[in-house]
């Protein structure tokens, strides 16, 4: 599904999908993965995100990480599970739970989802993306 990769001072993942829209969900788990050093969320909370697609596939992901991030930030709320529709617009759903330090343990926190080294390939095998954040 994805794989984190560490780089200089950022923290990235690798993650995979056998389309676009599987590749996207994986990245978002990935992220969380980071965020809470892989701990497990339970889905209590759903939070539904639409997005303008537009023609930039990295732009897109980008912004939907980062808004993902955003409400992690505002609401305290972390997600494990994701579903992601790409037609003429992104319709995603982010199902997750509050933060708790106990439960969640320490990750590492992550300000932005950059543009350095981002990528989008396409193979036989489907989709791969990278991208990495800044910590």
């Amino acid at each position: 599904m994805y794989k984190i990769i560490e780089h200089t001072a950022d923290v990235g993942i690798e993650a995979y999908g056998k389309n676009l829209e599987e590749a996207f969900e994986n990245a978002a788990k990935g992220m969380f993965a980071i965020i809470t050093d892989g701990s497990k969320i339970d889905c209590k909370v759903k939070k539904k995100i639409e997005l303008e697609k537009g023609d930039d596939e990295e732009l897109l992901l980008v912004d939907w990480l980062s808004e993902l991030l955003y409400i992690h930030d505002v609401e305290n709320l972390v997600f494990g599970e994701f579903e992601v529709k790409l037609n003429d617009r992104l319709i995603g759903y982010a199902c997750g739970e509050k933060y708790d330090r106990q439960k969640h343990g320490y990750g590492v926190e992550i300000k932005a989802v950059t543009y350095h080294m981002l990528e989008i390939k396409r193979n036989k095998k489907g989709v791969t993306i990278k991208v990495l954040f800044d910590i």
